[in-house]
């Protein structure tokens, strides 16, 4: 009985290490996501701001056309993936990993008809792993990552796709509704073809120096190249929100066996304490 004491103390106290450790992770977390939901939120209009003058010169001026607001036939797809590079986040890469995997399988019938370009470990590491054509990634990102970080990756996802090596570019992420709902996304990114302004009401006018063919050639790979990094601002928030609840449900489950097993260790000690009286009582009868 001492022995199924002991034991049960020592699971009460290595348990009640392991609260303190999700807990602290728990709290951590909530301070990176309150960062970078600020982040992807002072993000959104200059996203809003770029798309409106894309729009706009593109309703200006509509006899001019750009690659990359046509459409083409499409002989091969390029996949952005935005995942983490570290678990215990939930269902957060799974849940990514498992619908850009359906749509591919969906769609494709061999690695040679599309690419994919990963952000994050646990994404590269899984399509690498089963073989699929994975030809760039990024890994090691910090938690508030900034543009200059991921921008080799982004303009070679913009330049494949300009210099034909792909027809068409979707990017799956998670998108941040709220702390407990996180939204696996997927956008198409080019070619641009549903292109309005993003903010309604009135809109200002623009005149184009040198030209608008000029102005779309530098500002159309800006803008593409701007909706990977919000995408990656947004999965971003994700990412600590669902290690927030991930860590929040660990700390409670950690809590509720840590009181059944002081339920138990309690029975177990007041039965050995009543085999004890017992024990004396019944040697002390003998006695007699």
């Amino acid at each position: 009985m001492a022995k199924n004491l002991r034991d049960i103390k020592k699971r009460i106290t290595a348990t009640q290490k392991t609260g303190h450790i999700t807990k602290a992770m728990q709290m951590v977390s909530a301070s990176k996501k309150t960062r970078a939901e600020e982040n992807a939120k002072a993000y959104v209009p200059y996203m809003e701001k770029v798309q409106d003058v894309v729009a706009s010169i593109a309703a200006a001026a509509p006899d001019v056309t750009h690659p990359m607001l046509v459409a083409r036939p499409v002989k091969k797809t390029g996949y952005i993936v935005i995942g983490s590079d570290r678990g215990l986040a939930g269902p957060y890469n799974a849940n990514v990993i498992r619908e850009m995997s359906r749509a591919i399988q969906e769609r494709h019938k061999s690695n040679d008809e599309y690419v994919i370009l990963s952000i994050g470990r646990v994404p590269t590491e899984y399509f690498k792993r089963h073989g699929m054509n994975v030809v760039d990634s990024v890994v090691g990102l910090p938690d508030q990552p900034s543009f200059a970080q991921i921008k080799q990756i982004a303009r070679k996802a913009v330049g494949m796709f300009a210099d034909g090596t792909y027809d068409e570019l979707y990017m799956y992420y998670n998108h941040y509704v709220s702390v407990i709902s996180q939204v696996v996304t997927e956008k198409k990114v080019l070619p641009i073809t549903d292109l309005a302004p993003a903010t309604e009401g009135l809109h200002a006018t623009y005149e184009f120096e040198p030209s608008a063919e000029a102005i779309l050639e530098v500002l159309l790979p800006q803008y593409a190249e701007s909706l990977i990094y919000g995408a990656l601002l947004d999965a971003k928030a994700s990412e600590h929100a669902a290690r927030m609840t991930a860590m929040k449900t660990a700390t409670d489950n950690a809590n509720e066996l840590i009181r059944t097993l002081t339920l138990e260790y309690n029975r177990a000690r007041q039965a050995s304490i009543t085999q004890e009286i017992t024990e004396i009582v019944s040697g002390a009868e003998a006695i007699k």
